[in-house]
């Protein structure tokens, strides 16, 4: 099959499982910024996706996603420098125009896979995971996610680690999204650019939503979540 045996194939798949886990961090972070303002409307997000099937589902599909575009992700990066043979051994001065992080995207990569370690670690598994088995004794009850941020983000060695890992997304995300678009077949010469400025915008929208979120339960977690009301009474 010409998506797993060619180089073009291969960077389909990359760009399409890239794509989709733009458009979950993006749901994710916007979830997140609900934390802000009410604690019980964030829960109940948290309750509403935590281990229903449909959940556990899209969970398991999310982990696919993530494995194929990581596994892709070396053997792309292998394939480049086999290409390239004694060649990468030859110093050569880089155009302007080629960012780090293009240069860099398998070490970005491994940041953010380690840093999602951590979260798979600090969140997945005391929330879904921990509801699923029935755990007993935690910190906080797997439904509530306010609790968890705010226990987590009380340590400030998390808060150090989980910045480092936004600001490795973004840098990821900067390249990639017009890197898809292009590979798609969705960019020509006059949308190159604009596809940067997009992916720009929206990657840093996306994880300011994510830091801001961070820094707020850092230094004022007390100041959070105090909207009594539902303020998503259209889903609840």
């Amino acid at each position: 099959m010409w998506l797993c045996n060619s180089s073009i194939g291969r960077k389909v798949i990359m760009s399409v499982t890239g794509a989709a886990l733009i458009l979950f961090l993006t749901f994710h972070g916007c979830m997140n910024v609900v934390a802000l303002f009410s604690e019980s409307a964030y829960n109940q997000i948290c309750k509403l996706l935590g281990s229903n099937w449909y959940a556990i589902v899209a969970t398991m599909g999310l982990a696919a996603l993530m494995a194929l575009h990581v596994v892709y992700a070396f053997i792309l990066t292998f394939q480049n420098r086999k290409a390239r043979g004694n060649n990468k051994y030859a110093v050569t001065s880089k155009p302007a125009i080629v960012e780090w992080a293009s240069q860099n995207m398998l070490v970005l990569g491994i940041i953010v896979a380690l840093g999602l370690v951590l979260h798979l670690h600090d969140f997945w598994a005391n929330m879904m995971w921990a509801e699923i088995i029935g755990a007993e004794g935690l910190q906080c009850p797997p439904t509530d996610g306010f609790g968890w941020i705010k226990f987590t983000f009380s340590n400030p060695v998390f808060v150090v680690l989980y910045l480092i890992w936004i600001a490795a997304i973004w840098m990821h995300l900067t390249h990639g999204f017009w890197s898809a678009m292009q590979t798609l077949g969705w960019s020509g010469h006059i949308w190159f650019n604009r596809w940067k400025c997009i992916g720009y915008v929206w990657s840093s929208v996306v994880m300011a939503m994510f830091a801001i979120v961070a820094i707020a339960f850092t230094f004022c977690p007390d100041c959070l979540g105090k909207c009594d009301g539902n303020v998503l009474p259209f889903i609840f």
